[in-house]
């Protein structure tokens, strides 16, 4: 059974795609489901995630997205006492769709003065992960940016990541989002970013400057 969301129009065509598109071609749903990738969040935190939403855009995608069984709502317990949205398994099975999208979108010119949210960050790692650069590693990582805490694991020449406020590692990594953007893809070295007070490393640091290489920016 086709399941559409109520606020959108449907293609009317039986192609996969083409279903797909019913239930994530509006504007900002695919952001959504973005956003929580790593795991749940509260409203406000979409809110900060995707600045140039309107609530009543965002309040409307979010209810057309648990309609449709891909993400949900739930309450957390004292002492939060919040309200927060996560993806359901099917939600969840869009990771690789996004990954894949995101590939294929980063040879594309980027947008002047445009930011990215620190979970966009945390896909563009994943997107750009270069397994054969990675083939000998096994360590864990961990990202603080902004105060928002990842685990990254390396194994197997695959790499996991996900939100984790506790996250231990062999080499933690404290920045921001632009200063890890410049030790990502505009050379700028970890040690020049520790001597300007941009980021802090604990733990192993040649593994850090290791981690951080993992990632080349892709052709165009």
């Amino acid at each position: 059974m086709l399941i559409t969301m109520p606020s959108q129009r449907t293609y009317g065509d039986r192609c996969g795609v083409a279903r797909a598109l019913d239930l994530l071609g509006e504007r900002w749903a695919l952001l959504v489901v973005r956003e929580l990738l790593f795991g749940p969040k509260r409203f406000s935190d979409l809110r900060a995630g995707l600045p140039h939403v309107s609530p009543n855009v965002l309040s409307e995608r979010l209810r057309d997205l648990a309609g449709a069984g891909i993400l949900v709502s739930r309450r957390l317990g004292p002492p939060a006492s919040a309200s927060v949205y996560e993806l359901t398994p099917r939600g969840c099975e869009l990771a690789p769709v996004l990954i894949e999208l995101g590939r294929w979108g980063s040879r594309a010119p980027a947008p002047p003065r445009a930011d990215m949210s620190v979970d966009s960050h945390m896909l563009a790692l994943q997107t750009l992960f270069d397994a054969e650069l990675a083939a000998d590693m096994d360590a864990r990582v961990v990202l603080e940016i902004d105060g928002d805490r990842f685990a990254a694991d390396v194994a197997g020449a695959r790499l996991a990541l996900h939100r984790d406020p506790r996250a231990d590692g062999d080499a933690i990594i404290r920045t921001d989002r632009a200063t890890l953007r410049a030790l990502l893809w505009e050379s700028l070295s970890i040690t020049a970013a520790r001597r300007a007070r941009r980021a802090t490393v604990d733990g192993d640091a040649r593994l850090a400057r290791r981690f951080l290489s993992l990632f080349p920016r892709p052709a165009g």
